[in-house]
């Protein structure tokens, strides 16, 4: 299996993206050595290998604790605003 330019054209339009003629060719070089490693990882046998659910081993040590801080203080957090009303943080409109 390959990948085309049309193939690739048409996920770039999926994904919004405008190549060049340069780009295509790169992407195209590129996803076609990632197809081929593929299959080449598809012709070895690993029926007697278990699915792994990851890939490590997790345990309880494996995380941090689960402790409770201190809040960050409503006049040190608003500091920190590029733009900010007496208690509230201002951001840009989103929905006109």
């Amino acid at each position: 299996m390959s990948v085309t330019k049309k193939d690739l054209q048409y996920v770039a339009n999926l994904a919004r993206l405008q190549l060049d003629d340069s780009e295509t060719e790169s992407l195209l070089n590129d996803m076609n050595k990632i197809l081929g490693y593929i299959e080449t990882l598809n012709e070895l046998d690993t029926s007697d290998v278990e699915p792994l659910e990851h890939v490590l081993e997790l345990t309880a040590e494996t995380f941090r604790k689960d402790e409770a801080l201190p809040s960050l203080d409503h006049d040190e957090a608003l500091k920190n605003a590029p733009d900010a009303d007496s208690d509230y943080f201002r951001v840009p409109r989103v929905i006109e």
